[in-house]
């Protein structure tokens, strides 16, 4: 006879050990963060702040007159990073939780707000922190994922200008690993300054360059437009801003990393 299973009983959060009795939680938002602490602690037990820093020292003066030493943070985005880093200096140890573990957890929510949920979850010790590294690695990490939004940017500009050469006929990306290599870049901004020979633009070639020069100058014969001229010098201003940039982030990572 098959068996029939019985269904799974629901975890009864008061039933279980207080591991944080100084937990409090707190939803963040971009205008307003909600706090809640434990109801013994205050007659208004869930208050809300704004998000100007005058109100999280606010925020966090009240979480200390509580009692509090922990809390759960729960957060969309980047909004969390000034309370995160108030709270860390006033040694309140913050819990940077993930939306998606609070939802896995056991139990119900029932009429609770989402600050009170958070409360109660930390205070059974039923969440697990986020990584969050120190001040140091956290600031290089801040410079490093810059200069890789500053690499995403640049990109698009690139198929700009192999788009408007591809238009014009002008294959240099057949001949070419790379064409912002060495050899691409020198031919493409002749190409800009107004030289239109593939004999000579094709002398642009590196010695490296595994292509032969008759080869290149069989690339570069196209058909000449002003209009796709003008979209491959746009393209190529901007692809110079952004490397400029990187440049320039490059340098800031390499001092930080000397005093690191």
């Amino acid at each position: 006879m098959p068996t029939t299973r019985r269904p799974p009983k629901t975890l009864q959060l008061d039933g279980l050990p207080t591991i944080y009795p100084n937990a409090a939680g707190m939803d963040i938002g971009a205008d307003e963060i909600v706090g809640a602490v434990p109801p013994d602690r205050d007659p208004q037990p869930v208050r809300v702040f704004r998000t100007f820093t005058p109100d999280l020292t606010a925020l966090v003066a009240w979480l200390l007159a509580c009692g509090i030493d922990t809390v759960a943070l729960e957060s969309a985005g980047v909004y969390w990073v000034p309370i995160y880093e108030l709270l860390e200096q006033h040694g309140i140890v913050p819990y940077l939780v993930n939306a998606r573990h609070v939802k896995t957890v056991p139990g119900r929510k029932s009429d609770w707000n989402d600050a009170q949920w958070l409360q109660k979850l930390h205070a059974l010790g039923l969440l697990a922190a986020s990584f969050r590294p120190d001040a140091e690695i956290a600031a290089l990490r801040t410079l490093v994922r810059y200069r890789s939004e500053l690499i995403q940017h640049r990109a698009p500009h690139i198929l700009h200008i192999q788009k408007a050469m591809q238009q014009m006929n002008i294959q240099l990306e057949r001949v070419l690993s790379d064409i912002m290599g060495v050899t691409g870049q020198a031919i493409i901004r002749a190409i800009v300054q107004g030289e239109r020979d593939p004999v000579r633009l094709a002398q642009q070639r590196n010695p490296a360059c595994k292509s032969s020069e008759e080869t290149i100058a069989k690339a570069l014969t196209g058909t000449w437009k002003d209009e796709l001229i003008f979209v491959l010098t746009q393209a190529l201003v901007i692809y110079d801003v952004y490397t400029a940039q990187i440049a320039v982030c490059d340098q800031q990572i390499e001092q930080y990393l000397r005093t690191m």
